[in-house]
């Protein structure tokens, strides 16, 4: 049985240590490589470019692709005829997306990921569940984006789902209300994109004037827009505050990205990001690319046993970050937990080439 399912086999996605693990996701991350460089031009002519041996025996000695060259070419691993969904990322306008191509199993090993990681936060019963969205972000059920992606996920583990915010993305107060006095004091689960969050939920329920009647044990999951939320000043402790200030006293951030949806980075309850046994970072020095030591801050790579129908096993993102420990947090979960810091200023990580610095 692979790594992947014997860990969908445990009871939390958080047990294997350190020494056990890397030699474990080692092992199949550089099955996986073998079999992309097999499968993708694109990816093995990106290969034959370095000096760098998928056959290693550490893992920050992997290659890994620039996150930027998802938005520049198409890499994928499979035949078109075994396309099953197309994902791209949340761009501005004008702006290149990223596109992530997925067969049928790839897309039911996400979703089964997903919900190992998050049903250990959350428990096995579904809640009510409130979105900080417009249900028509979902349409398209063929080609989805990263909002869309993140709703549809995150779906499975609530029932009755209201979304709160109309086409033009303003919250409607009366169904909000409606809601909650009709849930009583059942357990809800809140789920939407950090910005939309605090902009469209947060703002517009100060701005009533009125505290609104939270069940005890809300919890909120939220995500991504960290970029729009610091040109705010509002930082992660401000958002929390300010949430516990209208009744949702539970708050988990998480990281994660199209690239290697599925395999995401939710924090704990001390405040950590964490990886699970599906995932690894590693820090590297944002000239020279070689990786850095616990408690340095540099570029993020992430690293998940996930990607199957595209290289995206092995990603250098351009977010900064800094890994505070392994194995060690005050949560008692296994595992690098982290923390990030922002983007690289003016992203502009170099190609595939460049691990031959490492």
């Amino acid at each position: 049985m692979s790594l992947l399912n014997n860990i969908l086999e445990q009871n939390t996605p958080y047990e294997l240590e350190a020494s056990e693990k890397e030699k474990k996701l080692l092992k199949d991350i550089k099955k996986s490589l073998s079999f992309h460089s097999k499968n993708s031009d694109t990816f093995n002519n990106l290969i034959l470019n370095t000096n760098v041996l998928i056959d290693t025996n550490k893992i920050n000695q992997l290659p890994y692709v620039p996150a930027r060259l998802f938005k520049l070419m198409d890499l994928k691993s499979i035949p078109d005829e075994n396309i099953f969904k197309i994902m791209t990322s949340s761009g501005t306008s004008g702006q290149a997306v990223s596109k992530i191509f997925l067969d049928k199993e790839s897309s039911i090993m996400q979703t089964r990921v997903l919900n190992h990681i998050v049903g250990s936060y959350i428990g096995k019963k579904r809640r009510k569940m409130l979105i900080i969205d417009s249900e028509s972000i979902i349409k398209d059920r063929k080609k989805f984006n990263a909002r869309a992606a993140g709703i549809l996920g995150f779906s499975s583990f609530g029932k009755n789902h209201t979304y709160l915010l109309d086409s033009d993305l303003n919250l409607d107060v009366k169904k909000l209300n409606d809601t909650l006095e009709d849930n009583g004091n059942n357990p809800i689960l809140i789920f939407g994109f950090t910005f939309l969050v605090w902009q469209k939920f947060y703002q517009s329920i100060k701005k009533l004037g009125k505290n609104l009647n939270f069940p005890k044990d809300t919890l909120l999951i939220h995500g991504g827009g960290w970029k729009r939320m610091h040109e705010s000043s509002v930082d992660n402790t401000q958002f929390k505050a300010a949430l516990h200030e209208i009744g949702v006293s539970n708050v988990h951030d998480y990281y994660g990205m199209i690239e290697q949806t599925g395999s995401i980075f939710v924090e704990c309850e001390k405040g950590h990001l964490h990886c699970s046994d599906y995932s690894d970072v590693i820090i590297r020095d944002q000239m020279t690319h070689k990786p850095l030591d616990f408690n340095k801050e540099g570029l993020l790579q992430v690293i998940s046993l996930l990607p199957s129908s595209y290289p995206g096993n092995s990603i250098l993102t351009e977010d900064i970050g800094v890994i505070l420990g392994e194995d060690d947090c005050d949560c008692g979960r296994k595992g690098k937990y982290f923390t990030i810091s922002g983007r690289m200023k003016q992203s502009e990580v170099r190609g595939c080439s460049d691990t031959r610095a490492l």
